[in-house]
């Protein structure tokens, strides 16, 4: 590195493009340690599920925020942002390339550009606000927001529990809605660093064909055990982990509301939602470098490689 601004690469795009794959192989050549920028792949409680890096990959290069979390803890994208910005002032630290990889774009564009400067929220508000939900119902927690946020509301959907819970938390607690907030200027990032990012495009039907095919590995692999051990521990259906992809659907084979075979199909139609909203996403608000047309292959690396080098080098 030329100066004494980390030097960051950041791997970005769809679920199933092959991020990981790249990441690791990079991560080979230049003494690199892969950080994860997942939502779901934080806990602990899915590795099948969630596709988080096999234990011989892990074996291979350092990774970092995989696994690291209780599914009953609700990480959020400002959380997320300290502790990658944490890993990588240690990868820097040990001369190490730090290589951030992963689909959720808000952690993103949290590490790197920082996040609105919404004040903390007093437990006390976040207890009244998940007590008011548990003894009245999602509906008349919506009901509320729409008469403190109006504005707010109308841009959630009304069994969006997570989001409503979080735009009442706010409004409650500083009178001032989220949106007005998230209109304010933004918070510097946590970390100075020159990012260098690249981002996987691919062709949206064999996206689409290698998400149905993940989505069935992934049931041979014992995602169904994964789903029945986490249900079984009556988490707080709001809570992300029980949202995660393939949760709801797998879960309602278990309680024998639906075939497998209707479970697996419902599951891989919402991975393939999912992927083409992540895909829109991307391409409207994400700055990438390098964009891939392809998902990862061998002959992507050798393409790409020589460009991340010297982006990263120089």
């Amino acid at each position: 590195m030329s100066d004494q601004t980390p030097h960051v690469l950041v791997i970005a795009g769809p679920t199933a493009s092959g991020k990981s794959g790249l990441a690791v192989r990079v991560a080979e050549e230049l003494n690199g340690v892969v950080i994860n920028a997942d939502s779901m792949q934080v806990y602990s409680d899915l590795r099948v599920l969630t596709a988080r890096p096999t234990a011989e990959d892990e074996a291979r290069v350092p990774h970092k925020l995989y696994g690291h979390l209780d599914g009953a803890k609700a990480c959020t994208a400002a959380a997320w942002a300290a502790d990658a910005a944490d890993q990588i002032k240690v990868a820097v630290a040990a001369k190490k390339v730090p290589i951030v990889v992963g689909g959720t774009g808000l952690y993103l564009k949290a590490l790197m550009e920082g996040l609105s400067d919404i004040p903390d929220i007093p437990v006390e508000v976040r207890e009244a606000a998940r007590r008011f939900r548990i003894e009245q119902g999602n509906d008349a927690l919506y009901a509320s927001l729409k008469e403190k946020d109006p504005d707010g509301a109308a841009k959630l959907k009304p069994k969006d529990r997570q989001r409503i819970l979080r735009a009442w938390e706010v409004v409650e607690a500083t009178g001032t809605p989220l949106h007005v907030w998230q209109q304010k200027a933004k918070a510097k990032p946590l970390i100075e660093a020159r990012y260098i990012s690249v981002l996987f495009q691919p062709d949206r039907e064999d996206l689409y064909s290698a998400c149905n095919s993940r989505l069935e590995a992934m049931v041979e692999a014992g995602a169904l055990d994964e789903v029945k051990a986490l249900v079984a521990r009556d988490l707080d259906p709001a809570l992300p982990v029980m949202k995660a992809l393939g949760i709801p659907d797998l879960a309602a084979f278990l309680r024998g509301d639906r075939s497998l075979e209707d479970a697996v199909t419902k599951a891989q139609q919402h991975t393939r939602n999912y992927a083409k909203r992540q895909m829109t996403w991307f391409r409207g608000q994400f700055n990438a470098q390098e964009t891939l047309g392809a998902q990862y292959s061998e002959s992507i690396f050798n393409e790409i490689f020589p460009k991340i080098r010297q982006n990263l080098l120089t």
